[in-house]
């Protein structure tokens, strides 16, 4: 599992996204989700992006070669022109976020008519309880878990909860026993996060998990060019994080069993803290 785990990084700039592509990123991500997220997401620490069609064009121009991943709006009545422009820009995977029922995923699929990849971005509590059926969909390539709006749907302090008390390892299970891949969460660069991230990326691979999202963190070389810093090395970073996922993959399970406990731990010890602070 580990030396097929994608990487995905979101970002609009062209050139950044030459770089993330020459240095190993497997998806590009653009992110035009915007309806509701503000309601939902402003008063978190959580980037919302700013990205717009254009910035599709241009991406798609500057990584001719690459893959290229969009996350739509939650499913409205202008869906389907989204799906339609989305696509008419050379757009390989589309994403669709929020939905909570099974109807919005059939109807996205049925207009993207195999024309595109489709990943349902899980993360409502409804859509928890329908996975089965939206992993089941044909027209579903792949799902993808959201913890940060899975951990407010549910009313959690902190995402990475549903990543010990069993919620991500149900829905893995899930989708996997339906034939298709997943992917869930984001994970900062090698040595760094509240989590380390190590520890987030082991899990991924003791779970079957085959994508996920660089953080922030990974955006550095082009925030220190701006800042006029000695820029960070993305290639080697996005290396470190092959290595690690290398060589998790080749443990067993005994040192991936091992690894959850002293997640479950970390993230008892985070949410203690938060709860206390607040």
């Amino acid at each position: 599992m580990a030396a097929s785990m994608k990487l995905m990084m979101i970002l609009n700039d062209p050139d950044v996204a030459k770089l993330a592509a020459s240095s190993g990123v497997d998806r590009i991500f653009v992110d035009l989700e915007i309806n509701g997220k503000f309601a939902r997401q402003g008063h978190k620490d959580t980037l919302i992006s700013k990205h717009s069609f254009d910035d599709v064009e241009r991406v798609r121009k500057a990584v001719p070669g690459a893959s290229l991943l969009v996350r739509l709006n939650p499913w409205y009545e202008g869906s389907r022109a989204e799906i339609d422009r989305a696509i008419s820009l050379g757009v390989d995977i589309l994403m669709l976020p929020m939905f909570k029922r099974i109807d919005e995923v059939e109807a996205f699929c049925d207009h993207v008519a195999g024309r595109a990849q489709v990943i349902p971005l899980l993360e409502t509590a409804e859509a928890a309880e329908i996975v089965d059926a939206v992993a089941a969909l044909p027209g579903v390539t792949e799902v993808y878990i959201g913890l940060n709006d899975l951990h407010l749907s549910m009313h959690k302090s902190f995402m990475f909860e549903l990543l010990v008390d069993g919620t991500v390892e149900h829905l893995a299970k899930s989708i996997l026993a339906q034939g298709k891949p997943f992917g869930f969460g984001g994970i900062a660069r090698i040595g760094e996060g509240l989590l380390p991230a190590e520890k987030i990326l082991a899990e991924h691979i003791r779970l079957g998990s085959s994508s996920v999202i660089l953080s922030r963190t990974f955006h550095r070389p082009y925030d220190d060019k701006l800042a006029g810093d000695s820029p960070m090395n993305l290639k080697l970073e996005i290396d470190k994080v092959r290595s690690a996922a290398l060589r998790y993959g080749t443990s067993d399970a005994a040192v991936l069993a091992e690894n959850r406990n002293e997640l479950k731990r970390i993230v008892g010890e985070i949410t203690k803290a938060a709860e206390h602070a607040g």
